[in-house]
């Protein structure tokens, strides 16, 4: 493991009580989108970390990570009580397999996302990889409550610049919210909605699904994939599906 490093926090932005964008210089190796850095604090004379994927795309400074605030968690809270100018430590090298030089060749990519796990996705969507390689994006953001559907800024400028390749489908599981689908993700793949929103169709034929955020949405997902004969995506055997699991 490489020695870690410290870095200076230059930004925060409190999306709500328990969400939370933080923003950081620090001499980070080059990584690709989609993968992770493990971020730290030094607790009581220890470094407690733990791994968050970069929101930012590999050439955007400063990095970006976005979590959860875990109640009663050693490290979550702490790092959402850091204002610019602190420090904190890294690994200056990143991490992780989710990443498009792993993805297959394919007509769409479908990106799911619940909660916190979008984040490696927008950098993704940031660089021109996707688009040089895909035909349509489908990205899907599940989450509780309305006022988790964030980064709203940076996903309308992908629209703008992007037009009609890109497909946002935002998914409320505890409202009934306008514009949004009710549910979770696994559930609107099971009645059509959300490929009838998407305009095109999932299927092994033509599509990969990324997969990022709880282990319930990724199991369920999976599960209701294999249905139509698309299964996990390895080097030795191409699939269709990728994924990283948040808790």
């Amino acid at each position: 493991m490489a020695t870690p490093l410290q870095g200076t926090v230059v930004d925060k932005k409190l999306w709500t009580p328990r969400l939370v964008s933080l923003r950081f210089e620090a001499d980070v190796q080059p990584f690709k989108a989609g993968q992770f850095l493990r971020v730290a604090l030094e607790l009581d004379g220890e470094l407690v970390g733990r791994p968050y994927s970069f929101v930012n795309s590999p050439d955007e400074r400063p990095h970006e990570i976005y979590f959860n605030i875990v109640e009663q968690g050693q490290l979550s809270p702490r790092l959402a009580a850091l204002e610019p100018g602190d420090p904190l430590w890294v690994n200056p090298v990143a991490n992780g397999f989710l990443t498009l030089d792993e993805v297959p060749e394919a007509r769409h990519l479908w990106l799911l996302a619940t909660g916190t796990g979008i984040g490696p996705f927008l950098s993704m969507l940031k660089t021109d990889e996707p688009w040089r390689r895909f035909d349509k994006i489908v990205l899907t953001h599940s989450v509780r409550e309305a006022r988790g559907l964030t980064y709203q800024d940076t996903i309308n400028r992908q629209r703008e610049h992007h037009g009609d390749r890109l497909s946002y489908i935002p998914l409320v599981s505890r409202e009934y919210v306008t514009h949004t689908l009710h549910g979770r993700i696994p559930l609107n793949i099971l009645n059509g909605d959300l490929e009838q929103q998407a305009g095109i169709r999932l299927s092994a034929a033509d599509s990969h699904v990324m997969l990022c955020g709880n282990s319930g949405m990724i199991e369920q997902t999976v599960e209701l994939l294999a249905e139509r004969g698309m299964k996990r995506h390895r080097r030795r055997e191409h699939g269709h599906i990728s994924s990283e699991q948040y808790f």
